[in-house]
């Protein structure tokens, strides 16, 4: 803020400067020429007056030249008082004096000049005063706002915004606080249950475990010598290693449980809308990565589902096709079935096996056509799960080198 005030005091100055320099360089200019073309006509009238006398002149006849009064005995008062410009001169043994108006050419130049300079800097520093009232201000007051989401301060509401520049913007990042703030709520709860659940089951598993701890060794002391006790000892010891089971199975069914809470807002949107979003997002990108991106014609239908969900599936299938695929090129097709719109997306350059190809939605699963990528496994685990929500479904399948997801949309 500190910088832009200083640039702001600069322009003033810049302004100032420019406004100084023209007025003095014009006038400067104005004061070289001696060009008085007024005196040229009082010349020629007196000329006038010395050959025909004083009735021979035609004051309309001349530009400057407006009046000429003659000394006498009545106007002697009032002879010198006149509001407008004049020169006296004495011919033939008599004192006129000729009125005459003379505004320099020059003079309109820095007239219209300094209204046209003083236009300009009003609309410059208006134009200045608005950017940083609406957006440089509350930029400003934004600016630490992604800090604060990274350090996890997710209590601080945003204020609103009126301005139309900004209002969106602070609405989708306190949007993002929210949920992030919802997100970080729901993993302490998922934490904490995961370790009432652990210690639990710890504390469960522990009490089998002593008891075939005891008795394996009572029989490795040889303290029971009747055949019926030891059988009985093993039918107890299998007994208890059935519960350990039990407890592991339980610790591993908790584990495949849906870990993602993923919200889904079911409405109505028209297919051409999601098209749209994700050929603005992807054109350009993929055009500086020299691949070809075809888009075929559909029908454009209104389906159900989340608009921003339905965008986000796009955009994980998009970006496994241009991480994973060889850069030629990547189809967008259509299919409609029934009461369904089949969207695919079809890159070159699939080197999956046909075995790798019914995982690729499992979760924390990556193929072995990774390579250095980076990657969690979770993209299309979640494609499938929001999917789901949507009351719709998604499938894969490589054929001859390419790799083609399909996302199912019911239509309305």
């Amino acid at each position: 803020m500190k910088r832009f005030n200083a640039i702001f005091v600069t322009l003033i100055l810049v302004i100032a400067f420019v406004f100084a320099g023209t007025n003095i360089f014009l006038i400067s200019t104005q004061n070289e020429s001696r060009s008085r073309p007024y005196r040229v006509e009082v010349n020629r009238i007196e000329q006038a007056i010395i050959d025909d006398g004083f009735d021979s002149v035609d004051i309309d006849s001349y530009d400057y030249v407006t009046n000429i009064e003659r000394l006498s005995g009545s106007n002697a008062d009032s002879f010198y008082n006149t509001n407008s410009d004049y020169l006296i001169k004495q011919i033939n043994d008599e004192i006129y004096r000729f009125d005459y108006h003379y505004f320099p050419q020059n003079s309109q130049v820095i007239i219209i000049l300094n209204i046209s300079l003083a236009v300009i800097a009003v609309f410059v520093i208006i134009f200045v005063i608005f950017l940083k009232m609406n957006i440089i201000n509350p930029f400003n007051r934004l600016k630490n706002i992604p800090y604060e989401l990274s350090r996890g301060n997710l209590s601080v509401p945003l204020k609103e915004s009126k301005g139309k520049y900004f209002g969106h913007f602070v609405w989708g990042m306190d949007l993002l606080r929210e949920r992030l703030e919802k997100q970080k709520v729901s993993e302490l709860k998922l934490q904490k249950e995961k370790k009432t659940l652990v210690l639990s089951i710890s504390h469960d598993i522990k009490t089998p475990l002593s008891v075939i701890e005891l008795y394996a060794k009572a029989l490795e002391k040889g303290l029971y010598k009747d055949e019926q006790k030891k059988e009985k000892i093993a039918v107890s010891i299998t007994q208890k290693c059935q519960e350990i089971t039990k407890y592991v199975n339980e610790i591993i069914k908790a584990s495949n449980d849906d870990f993602l809470n993923l919200e889904v807002n079911m409405s109505e949107f028209y297919l051409s809308e999601l098209i749209n979003e994700i050929n603005i997002f992807y054109r350009d990108k993929l055009d500086l990565l020299k691949t070809d991106f075809t888009i075929l014609k559909y029908c454009d239908c209104i389906v159900k589902g989340d608009i921003d969900r339905s965008v986000e599936v796009m955009q994980n299938i998009m970006e496994n096709a241009i991480k994973y695929g060889d850069g030629k090129s990547i189809i967008i097709s259509f299919e409609q079935e029934e009461d369904c719109v089949i969207v695919s997306i079809l890159n070159s350059g699939c080197t999956l096996s046909e075995n790798e190809i019914p995982h690729i939605f499992d979760s924390f699963w990556r193929g072995s056509n990774v390579g250095s990528n980076s990657g969690s496994g979770l993209g299309l685990y979640i494609c499938r799960q929001l999917m789901k929500k949507m009351d719709g479904d998604i499938f894969a399948g490589c054929t001859d080198g390419t790799m083609s997801v399909s996302v199912v949309f019911r239509m309305v």
